[in-house]
């Protein structure tokens, strides 16, 4: 059974939310990327989740059925893992499981080192380090991080394209083909898997304009390069063979930089969540917070 609320983490911002699973279960926070909606976590990865958890996903603001108001209201990217704090205290959640991906492995990393009494564990996915510390790759150079590969040329050239007034069917056609750029070469594209994901959370948001928020927030003052070092909190990364935001070696350099992090292969897996990934990595998910 799913129940939704809203939560107020300041005057004049509300962020939707929504838990499933038992309510005696562990608790378990999805926190997603930037510009997108609690509901780019799929239903069936959350199900299964839920078998085990009390899952717990929202809206940021400026995205879904959240408060849209940056130009009114501007913010740091850093308040964005201050609303993911609030929402924990509007559910009576002291402590926590959290997976974030892509910004919401920033927004984890944020609260791994500045929050870890909060939390059970964390788990990151397609995120890169909140620190300043080299790479050492296989053969022991050293690799300054600023050196390490950034997204892929498929992915600069459409963020580059400028934004577009469409309808509804050219809005989804555009994020379509922004999943297939996301998602890598590795698995089978199902273009109308993403649609219709697409489409229900167009729904859910009751408009199909395109977010632009989090691209003009503030993402200074985020590294977190002695706190990471030093965290006692059981720390899983994701690593994703097919990754173009943050490709190899940034998962290593993740697991390397975190204090006792642990390295997990999905096979195939790109910067999306299609439904061949749902399962493997539900589990890897789940060993972790077994084991955390």
């Amino acid at each position: 059974m799913t129940r939704e609320r809203y939560v107020d983490v300041e005057p004049g911002v509300r962020l939707w939310a929504e838990e499933c699973g038992a309510a005696d279960r562990p608790p378990l926070l999805l926190v997603m990327g930037a510009l997108a909606s609690g509901l780019a976590w799929p239903d069936e990865l959350v199900a299964l989740l839920a078998e085990r958890h009390r899952v717990i996903r929202y809206d940021h603001r400026d995205t879904g059925r959240s408060t849209w108001a940056f130009d009114e209201n501007p913010y740091p990217i850093s308040r964005l893992a201050e609303d993911a704090v609030a929402v924990l205290d509007a559910f009576g959640v002291d402590r926590a499981h959290v997976v974030g991906m892509s910004l919401g492995g920033l927004l984890a990393q944020l609260l791994v080192a500045d929050h870890p009494d909060r939390l059970l564990s964390a788990t990151l996915i397609g995120a890169t380090a909140l620190s300043t510390t080299p790479y050492v790759g296989p053969d022991g150079a050293r690799v300054p991080v600023e050196e390490l590969p950034g997204p892929s040329e498929r992915l600069l050239e459409f963020w580059a394209l400028p934004p577009e007034d469409r309808d509804l069917e050219g809005e989804l056609d555009d994020r379509v083909e922004h999943w297939r750029a996301l998602a890598g070469d590795a698995l089978p594209f199902d273009a109308d898997w993403f649609r219709e994901r697409e489409r229900a959370i167009v729904a859910h948001t009751g408009h199909h304009a395109p977010g632009s928020a989090h691209a003009l927030a503030d993402p200074s003052g985020l590294l977190r390069t002695d706190e990471l070092a030093a965290t006692e909190v059981p720390v899983l990364v994701i690593s994703a063979p097919a990754e173009p935001v943050a490709p190899a070696p940034h998962a290593e350099h993740l697991a390397q930089v975190i204090r006792g992090a642990r390295l997990a292969e999905i096979p195939g897996m790109g910067h999306a969540l299609p439904p061949e990934v749902h399962a493997p990595l539900a589990k890897e998910i789940l060993r972790h917070t077994e084991t955390a």
